[in-house]
């Protein structure tokens, strides 16, 4: 870790998109497909499914969805990711992603350094690639001690909202 440069990013502008919404923590996002239906609430699980992108380092994927996932005699979101809104167990930024998302809705947000991975370090909160090669792809951006750009970009899909019990 090298002290003097943390939290200086030497002239690099912020990337900024014309046709995304930009909230106050500095996540944008952009809406590709609208869902039907009430948006999730503190307390609620959502089940999501995700990709993920190193965008401001060569674009590269470090997780796809549209997996096939499980057989059709498992429960239906057995591999989709869940997690509860408000809960604290993802990064800041898909807690914010959700407000006003619907099922159905697919969600482009593009994830400053500030409110992704905490310390850089994906295993303190979710989502977290599947695959080794994508949990590779991603830690190598952010444990980079160099002055690479670590904005990342999800693409979220919000499959349904499980009722708070």
């Amino acid at each position: 870790d090298m002290p003097a440069l943390r939290g200086k990013d030497y002239g690099k502008t912020k990337m900024s998109y014309p046709d995304y919404t930009e909230t106050e923590s500095g996540l944008q996002y952009k809406d590709l497909r609208v869902g039907e239906g009430p948006s999730p609430k503190k307390g609620e699980t959502v089940v999501i499914d995700w990709d993920g992108y190193t965008i401001g380092y060569y674009g590269r994927i470090f997780e796809a969805r549209n997996k096939t996932k499980g057989g059709s005699f498992e429960g239906g979101d057995k591999e989709f990711f869940k997690f509860k809104v408000g809960s604290g167990q993802v990064i800041p930024a898909f807690e914010e992603a959700m407000t006003g998302m619907r099922p159905g809705g697919v969600r482009r947000i593009i994830v400053p350094p500030d409110i992704g991975y905490p310390n850089n370090d994906l295993n303190k909160l979710g989502p977290k690639p599947t695959t080794f090669s994508g949990q590779r792809a991603l830690d190598f951006v952010l444990r980079n001690q160099g002055l690479i750009d670590k904005t990342l970009l999800f693409d979220i899909e919000l499959i349904r909202i499980i009722p708070s019990q």
